[in-house]
């Protein structure tokens, strides 16, 4: 008799795709950063979940989310998610210390257009990795062991091989640097994970998100 497949099997197949596809685009198609955040990343991390939020599960996407509309809510998270990303900013200057021997990070600001490009990629990526990994996969391995620290250690550890395929693409990031950002993406990740479990917002984590990629883009100017 065949077993039945629970939806948090079903979710995790999905994710499953969404990684071999991904990993086959960063290997073999050498995309601007542009491309990879506007447009390859919602076709690949998006579009599948939305298409599963709905026609699966049959929700709103604006409910399953846990996205807030009204004005109050949404300044009230952006100044928790500024407050976690203070401490992501703090630890890029030993980030910056470890790649340059020097504290760097404030003497980098770049012009006002290049900075506008960078917080918009930032929101990009903290938008489509959000919805992939806290919205979708956490929100499912939550909603079958309604343990919160296990839910979110594993949907960690998928978001870091998420980022496996960019990490040892990118040829900046070699050597101590390789290291220092695979354990900052746990580190983003579980913090991220917790708070969205806690607060019910996918906002504050794609804020979060947003303001660490931020710092990162940065850090590598």
């Amino acid at each position: 008799m065949k077993e039945k497949v629970t939806p948090t099997q079903r979710a995790l197949n999905v994710w499953a795709v969404i990684l071999i596809v991904w990993a086959f685009y960063r290997s073999y198609l050498k995309m601007p950063l542009w491309f990879d955040e506007f447009i390859a990343k919602p076709l690949v991390f998006v579009l599948p979940v939305f298409y599963y939020v709905v026609k699966v599960d049959k929700q709103s996407i604006v409910n399953y989310f846990f996205f807030k509309l009204k004005t109050k809510e949404i300044v009230s998270d952006f100044i928790y998610s500024l407050g976690v990303g203070l401490v992501f900013l703090l630890s890029s200057f030993g980030a910056s210390y470890v790649r340059t021997g020097r504290f760097t990070l404030l003497g980098k600001i770049p012009p006002a257009p290049d900075f506008f490009m960078i917080i918009l990629l930032a929101l990009a990526t903290g938008i489509t990795e959000e919805i992939l990994s806290r919205g979708f996969v956490l929100r499912k391995l939550y909603e079958e062991s309604k343990n919160v620290l296990s839910s979110t250690f594993f949907s960690s550890l998928l978001f870091f091989f998420l980022h496996v395929p960019i990490l040892f693409t990118n040829v900046k990031i070699t050597g101590n640097m390789l290291l220092v950002f695979m354990a900052t993406d746990m580190l983003l990740s579980m913090v991220n994970g917790l708070i969205f479990l806690q607060r019910k917002s996918l906002v504050v984590p794609i804020l979060i998100h947003t303001f660490y990629n931020i710092v990162i883009s940065l850090t590598f100017i």
